[in-house]
Parts: structure tokens; sequence; C-alpha cells
């Protein structure tokens, strides 16, 4: 008897071990969350209050060569290796390490990594340089300030590296959100900044000056807050043979990196170089609310992700699992009700923000929420298959996506403008929405069809959401910001009590319930 009750201790206090282990999880969770949501609030705000000065400070050309710009030089990132990228994952895969000379090996590694490939980064850029204003199709006038700012963009990017190194590491040990409010403070400080720059008329000069001294200013206290919150910061001597592993995982984060560029980024690019510079602002200002809105939530699960890169490093697979399907869950749910909110209120948005003619109708705006929500459910996989350090496929396979994405744009665009682009995306992403699942599922041990059946019914509703949203929003339902502001408050509680009880069953809701509970608690305990 007494061998039974000390089995039933031993039980008892294995299983309060791992409720408290998960529930520590869901903390740091959901304050990464609220960190990340903090950050880009402050960008949103800041930047829709400073996108109507950009416009009518710059015009239309110049607003849309901003936006070129600025995607051309992140392809040049892409030469550096994304050794930051790997950093923050390998961080992650052994954030419960007590070998911290180990982990200052890798931040060395990645440091040496990115040293060497800095020569190429330069040599690309120069070249982008000087190509730019043909990739712009700007006037012979506007030549030497395309090629000026370009270089200052590519200083910028070389910059950079001192803000991603420390916040990696603070990602990788799952400790982002001790930067709660520095980010959101930074953007703020940026975005009064560009105000000053554009009311001096500095142009685009001043405006890209501001964000390298944003990048100065940044890393220097991000370097200051690693520092305090991770002791073993610093980096280690490490050998060749040492940065030559670190390259072979890293440069596969690197050829991720680029067809992400070519996922995401292209778009603009492709859309200026084959109808104009003012086309890409109308494209972009229409897309606001929609990629606004769905990369807070990309954001969200990019922020649990380093906890359950500790659960993968463990080989606890079961529970992986579980919070995947919760995950998904959840951004079904909100890709739904963030989606119909865009549809039903953009056009009014549009017109009261920076006016009717840069709104581009319906079927564009209903096809980039669809891109969006694509995205979101496409984030899901590809951070989970970073987490394994096998990247491999997802690399190559992208490619393939991205190419389609590129070659189908290609072909509709003339004839079909924006609505051509948006078709092309959509298309190229389907073949990624099937194939990622399928790795991350073969690598979990679940089936595509186990995996997609308990989402059929939120993904139905989902679906009826945004059609019916698209339709009602066509109608110009506010007529200045104060109906907007109320007309939208009070419909996004009727969008979510139809998503989340037409689109789950109740376990499901049970369960999402039981994890909001659970926050709840851990903020309430302090």
């Amino acid at each position: 008897m007494k061998a039974i009750n000390n089995i039933g201790k031993i039980i008892h206090s294995k299983s309060t071990f791992y409720q408290q282990s998960s529930l520590k999880l869901t903390k740091k969770a959901f304050l990464n969350i609220v960190s990340s949501f903090l950050d880009y609030f402050a960008y949103i705000m800041v930047l829709l209050i400073i996108t109507p000065i950009l416009v009518n400070g710059l015009g239309n050309v110049l607003f849309g060569v901003w936006q070129i710009l600025k995607r051309l030089v992140s392809y040049v990132s892409t030469t550096e290796a994304r050794p930051t990228e790997a950093l923050k994952w390998v961080i992650a895969h052994n954030q419960h390490s007590d070998d911290t000379s180990s982990k200052r090996r890798v931040i060395g590694s990645a440091l040496g990594v990115w040293l060497i490939f800095l020569p190429i980064l330069i040599i690309v850029g120069v070249i982008l340089v000087w190509l730019a204003p043909l990739l712009t199709k700007v006037s012979p006038e506007l030549k030497i300030l395309v090629r000026i700012v370009c270089s200052l963009l590519i200083i910028n990017l070389i910059l950079y590296v001192f803000i991603t190194i420390p916040e990696s590491v603070l990602r990788g040990m799952n400790l982002g959100y001790k930067r709660m409010g520095l980010v959101a403070a930074l953007n703020v400080f940026g975005g009064v900044l560009i105000v000053g720059a554009i009311y001096l008329k500095l142009g685009l000069i001043g405006i890209v000056t501001v964000q390298i001294i944003q990048t100065i200013v940044t890393g220097i206290l991000f370097l200051r807050l690693v520092k305090i919150y991770i002791p073993w910061f610093g980096v280690e001597r490490v050998s060749l043979i040492e940065i030559r592993q670190f390259f072979r995982l890293s440069i596969w984060y690197s050829g991720w990196n680029l067809v992400n560029k070519l996922l995401i980024s292209s778009d603009v690019v492709i859309l200026g170089m084959l109808i104009s510079s003012s086309t890409v602002t109308i494209y972009v200002l229409t897309g606001y609310m929609a990629q606004t809105s769905i990369a807070a939530m990309t954001m969200m699960i990019g922020a649990t992700m380093p906890g359950l890169g500790g659960l993968i490093g463990e080989k606890k697979y079961a529970k992986v699992i579980k919070l995947r399907n919760e995950m998904l869950w959840i951004s079904s749910l909100l890709g739904g009700v963030l989606g119909s909110m865009v549809l039903l209120w953009n056009q009014s948005f549009i017109t009261l923000w920076v006016g009717r003619e840069y709104y581009a109708g319906m079927w564009v705006n209903f096809l980039l929420v669809l891109i969006a929500v694509q995205l979101l459910f496409l984030r899901n996989e590809t951070y989970l298959i970073d987490l394994t350090l096998n990247v491999r496929r997802k690399v190559i396979l992208g490619l393939v996506g991205a190419l389609v994405s590129i070659g189908v744009s290609i072909l509709l665009i003339p004839n079909l403008g924006i609505i051509g682009l948006c078709l092309g995306i959509l298309i190229g992403r389907l073949f990624l929405t099937i194939v990622y699942p399928t790795i991350t599922g073969a690598f979990l041990g679940a089936s595509l069809s186990a995996q997609f059946k308990p989402m059929l019914r939120s993904i139905l509703i989902m679906g009826g959401l945004l059609v019916l949203s698209t339709y009602i929003g066509q109608i110009e339902l506010a007529k200045n910001w104060v109906e907007l502001i109320t007309f939208a408050s009070a419909s996004v509680p009727v969008i979510f009590v139809v998503a989340f009880w037409g689109g789950f069953s109740f376990e499901q809701r049970r369960i999402l319930v039981r994890r909001v509970r659970n926050i709840k608690s851990l903020v309430r305990d302090g």
C-alpha cells in the first residue's frame, strides 16, 4: 500500500510539474504577444497618421518610388546569408541548455557569417544603386535623388545587424516581452522625426536619414537591454569549423529570406515595372488595412514560436500538436473577423483617410483580404518548420511557389492590372498552402486530413463571412470618422459571435475558452 501511495505521489508530482510548465509557457507566450501587439499598434498608428502626410508631401510618384525602393533593398538583405534568423531558431531550440559558452559561440558564428558575406552585400547594393532609376522608371531629373536614397537604405541595412543580433537572442530565449514598450516608443520617435522631415521639405533623403538615426538608437538600447536580462550574452571566439557548420544552417534561412521576399515583396516591384509608380501607390494604400490587420496576427504567431521551440527540442511532439491546433483555430477565427472588418469598412476608411481615388475597387479589396488570410495560415507552417532546424524542403518548395506567383502575375497584369497581380499571388501560394502542412505533419506524425478535418467548419464559416462582408462593404457605410469608428466597433462583436459559435464545435470552444481563462488567471496572479 505504501508503494502504491508513493507511486501516486510521484504521478501527482509529475502532473503538477507539467501543469506548471504549461502555465509558465502560456504566460511567456501571452507576454510576448502583448509586447508584439503593443509595438505593432504603435507602428500602425504612426503609419496611419504619417501616410497621408507622406502622400501629400511626396506626391503619388515619389511615394510609389519610396515603396519600390524599400522592397528592392529588402532583396539585398538576402545576400548576408541571414545569420541572425538562424541564430534565433538555434537559440530557441536550445534555450533550456545550461551550456552558455556554446550559446556565445553560436552568436560568434552568426557574427562571423555576417562579416564573411558583408562584401557581397555591399557589391550587390552598389549594383542596385546604379540600376534603381531604371527599376523605378523615374524621369531623368530624379535619377540622382533615387540613387542617393537607395545608397542610404543600403547603409541602414548594414547597420541593422546591431539590432537583429540582440533581438534574435531575446526572442530565442523566449524573452521577447522584455522589450515591451521600447519598440513602441521608438516607432513614435521615428514617426515624429519623419513628420519633421516632411515639414522641413527634406523629401526622401530626410525620411531615409530618419530611419538611419532610428536604427542606431534602437541598436544601442537593444544591446543594453539584452545585457540586463541575459547575463551570459556575449561573443566567444569560434573556429572555422563552427562557422562552417553554422553557415550550412544559415544559408538555408538566407534562401528562405529570398523566397519570402519573392513571395511577399515582389508584388510592388512587378507592378511598378509593368505599370507605374502611381499604380503602386493605389495598390499599397488599398491593401493597408488587410496587411496591417493580418500582420498583427502573424506577429502573434511568431511570438508564441520560441516556446514551441523548447518543446520540439525536448521532443514533446504530442503537446506541440495540441498547441498547433489551437493556433490554427485562432487563425481561422481572427482571419474571419479581421478579414470581414476590412471588407466592410475599407472603402469608407480609404475615402476618409487619403481620398476615394486611392481605393482600387471591390475585387482588389476582396482578393487582398484572401491573400492576407492565406499568408496567415502559411505563417503557422513556416514558423513551425523553422523550429525543426530543417528548412531545406521549405526553401525549395517556397521558391517554386514564388516563381509561379511571379510568372502568373507577369502574364495577367498587362490585361487585368492589379487584379491580375492578386490572382498570380493567390495561385502561387495555393501550392504552398497544401505542401507546407504536409511537411509539418510528417515531422509531428499528423496526416494532412487529420490536420484539416477539424478546421473544415471554421473555414466554411470564415468564407461565408468574407463573401457577405464584400457585398455589404460596397455601400459607403460611413460618412465621417465618428460614424466609421462607431459602426466598425459595433460590428466586431457581431462578427466574432458568428465566427466563434458557428465555426467551432463545443469541444473546440471549450479548449479556446480554457486557454483564455488560463491567461487571465496568469495576468491576475502576476
